[in-house]
């Protein structure tokens, strides 16, 4: 191998380096790494427009305005929703205590029985800082396409008046600054979400 091909391959090989050390010392580390108990979705989370619980019309904005619990379900559920918000409101209760403000959060994914004030009451007794939201079907449908949250209507076929909804039941902590953060699944019990959320406010209030 002569002297000037042999100098072209170590030129490359150090080139390869240089551009390795560059990109690893160029990545954003992750802040909140000691934090995460669940993978994160970068495209989790994204601009709504909903109604409240008092008949008011809130975007994303407005309602994410700090560290923010979402969950998506329905009033009529009969057992899975009320003991997941529950335990939300039981987390964001801990929280309080230790100083640390959460938001609750309540999308509807059965807007046609979940009127504003079906939605209010819901919230009201779960929490008294949970935000109740609900909308029209498109704006529900485009809420929870943004969090990518599966849900269906499941009709009883002996009574057509009847029906369930089917729905994913993930809980999302959510940042304005720093968007989607993680998911709970249902398993998480207060206790531990309380801490792993406590983690990520002080990682946000210490950056």
């Amino acid at each position: 191998m002569n002297r000037i091909a042999l100098t072209a391959i170590v030129a490359v090989i150090l080139a390869g380096i240089g551009a390795g050390a560059y990109y690893k010392l160029s990545t954003p580390s992750d802040i909140f790494q000691q934090c995460r108990t669940s993978s994160t979705i970068a495209d989790i989370g994204g601009p709504f427009e909903l109604v409240d619980q008092n008949g008011n019309t809130v975007t994303d904005k407005d309602v994410i305005d700090g560290l923010t619990l979402v969950y998506f379900g329905y009033t009529y559920c009969p057992d899975v929703c009320p003991l997941d918000t529950a335990r939300n409101a039981a987390a964001v209760s801990l929280l309080e205590k230790q100083g640390v403000m959460v938001k609750p959060v309540f999308i509807t994914i059965d807007p046609a029985r979940d009127t504003p004030e079906v939605v209010g009451d819901f919230v009201s007794y779960i929490h008294p800082r949970m935000v109740g939201l609900t909308g029209s079907e498109a704006q529900v449908k485009a809420a929870a396409k943004a969090y990518q949250v599966y849900y269906a209507k499941q009709m009883d076929p002996e009574d057509p008046e009847f029906y369930l909804m089917e729905h994913m039941t993930n809980t999302y902590l959510m940042h304005p600054k720093y968007g989607f953060l993680q998911f709970f699944d249902r398993t998480v019990r207060p206790e531990s979400m309380a801490k792993t959320v406590a983690c990520y406010a002080d990682v946000i209030e210490n950056n």
